[in-house]
């Protein structure tokens, strides 16, 4: 009986027009039905199921998506960003996209400060954007955003501040520069169904320190990635699971009074300073 109501619903899409949906839609039927036979589910943790998904969605917002992160919590944010973005020579890695990222981001010039107003440590952040080649690419476009030292995203604010992040363009030799926040740790919003989840299963909210990027330019493959602070001790426990040795980079200490590349006076303040050099695949690798 269980292994025939399967079949019913799998032969049901039998005249779906598109293959690929027809696919998608088989695949996923089996598998949550193989999960409801493996487990026992109970019709109470059906209903308590149903429950969670609704709240989930009643949270969701356009300054929240609590979807996305049910994604990364479980993992699947990472699992679809390995199947999409398999390795292309010494391409860097691709990690989670995140539910934070705006549209519309502020513009600045190179050199330019993407904190506006954000608190935290200054950090000189520069490299360049080169194909697989290594050939320079100009004008690409590096969208950049972070929490601020509390913690927070500009989103996660009731006084719609945009605070912590803007894009640039590279310049004719590829290259990018812009003062950003040393990142710190945070914890990932857990006042919701995520987060009741995570305190269920005894599983940490805290996301390793990141600098996330978006990188894109014409005939070249998109690029959402992080950079993560060498030595920061949530690596090995990120809650969406998005470190790869690879983006583990030095974020260095400079003393306060120390001259910046670019002669910004900071007074008596500690900033830090990173390297990141990227290279992007080709479109459609």
């Amino acid at each position: 009986m269980e292994e025939e109501v399967t079949d019913r619903v799998l032969r049901s899409f039998a005249d779906c027009a598109d293959p690929r949906t027809r696919e998608v839609m088989r695949s996923l039927v089996r598998h949550l039905h193989a999960f409801v036979r493996e487990v026992r589910l109970t019709e109470r943790e059906w209903d308590l199921g149903v429950d969670f998904l609704t709240r989930t969605g009643h949270i969701t917002d356009d300054r929240r998506q609590e979807f996305i992160l049910l994604s990364d919590v479980l993992g699947v944010s990472m699992q679809t960003v390995a199947v999409n973005n398999e390795a292309y020579g010494e391409a860097t890695e691709a990690t989670v996209f995140g539910p934070f990222f705006v549209e519309d981001s502020p513009e600045i010039e190179q050199g330019g400060d993407m904190a506006f107003g954000a608190r935290g440590e200054p950090c000189w952040v520069e490299g360049t954007v080169t194909d697989t080649v290594g050939e320079p690419v100009a004008g690409a476009r590096v969208e950049v955003w972070e929490a601020d030292e509390d913690g927070f995203y500009d989103t996660q604010y009731d006084d719609e501040r945009t605070a912590a992040r803007a894009h640039l363009f590279t310049d004719a030799d590829g290259g990018y520069r812009f003062w950003g926040l040393t990142p710190t740790p945070y914890a990932i919003p857990h006042d919701g169904p995520v987060g009741q989840l995570l305190a269920a299963t005894g599983r940490s909210p805290m996301r390793a320190s990141h600098l996330h990027f978006m990188v894109s330019a014409p005939a070249l493959r998109t690029l959402v990635t992080h950079i993560f602070v060498r030595g920061d001790e949530l690596l090995d426990s990120d809650a969406v699971f998005g470190v790869k040795d690879s983006l583990v980079k030095d974020f260095r200490p400079q003393d306060s009074g120390s001259p910046t590349p670019d002669g910004r006076d900071l007074a008596d303040r500690a900033w830090s300073r990173v390297r990141f050099d990227i290279v992007l695949a080709p479109d459609g690798t």
